[in-house]
């Protein structure tokens, strides 16, 4: 099973990702966790992502493609979050698959507002403790003590990337590069989308079954 998860900066793709993963024992695969693995770890890999993660765009599909090709050679279930960001790369994919005799089963769009996108993304912050990684919203969904991580007591950081300029680069450059996989994954038949409304009774809960519900009715 290959599920792929759209959506804007913000709009709770990993988060829901994750619970899909639970349901199904799926492999999380996200583009951004293993960039910044590769920045932490001072490759050179690493290196060249970070000029273009630092000033919110993507980091060039040659790059990204061939860095996912060996972990897709690895598992036949994942989900997969934050890839394709191109067209190029999910014909990359689409054609990688096929060596293999296997398809995407289905892609999960998350549509929130841009406005709210800027306001959720830029009040967020995560743990300082890499083995824990919990993740809080200051204004939606703040943890107990402030600054504190509920889970282990860790300080609590902000991104980079999730500074109010930086996200606004990062949406341009969604919209303009990301965007058009809507239109291909349409064209495909695979894409279901998820409105999702920060300030009403939408939940993760909620947005889950809504998800689960789509993969059972594609499985």
């Amino acid at each position: 099973m290959y599920i792929i998860m759209l959506g804007a900066p913000g709009t709770g793709k990993g988060t829901i990702g994750k619970e899909i993963c639970k349901k199904y024992n799926l492999e999380y695969i996200s583009t951004g966790d293993m960039f910044r693995n590769e920045i932490k770890n001072q490759t050179e890999l690493g290196k060249k992502a970070q000029e273009y993660m630092t000033n919110g765009e993507l980091v060039p599909d040659e790059i990204t493609i061939n860095m996912v090709k060996g972990r897709l050679d690895k598992s036949k279930n994942m989900l997969l979050d934050g890839f394709p960001r191109t067209i190029a790369q999910a014909e990359a994919l689409k054609m990688h698959l096929a060596k293999k005799g296997e398809k995407v089963t289905a892609v999960i769009d998350l549509e929130v507002p841009e406005e709210d996108l800027i306001k959720r993304t830029s009040s967020r912050v995560i743990c300082s403790n890499k083995e824990c990684g919990a993740s809080y919203n200051t204004v939606f969904m703040p943890p107990k003590v402030e600054g504190i991580c509920d889970k282990c007591g860790s300080a609590l950081i902000k991104r980079k990337d999730d500074e109010p300029e930086t996200i606004k680069a990062r949406l341009e450059v969604y919209y303009k590069n990301t965007e058009p996989l809507i239109d291909y994954y349409i064209n495909e038949g695979l894409l279901e989308k998820i409105d999702i409304d920060i300030y009403s009774k939408t939940t993760k809960e909620n947005t889950t079954n809504k998800a689960i519900d789509i993969i059972e009715n594609r499985r």
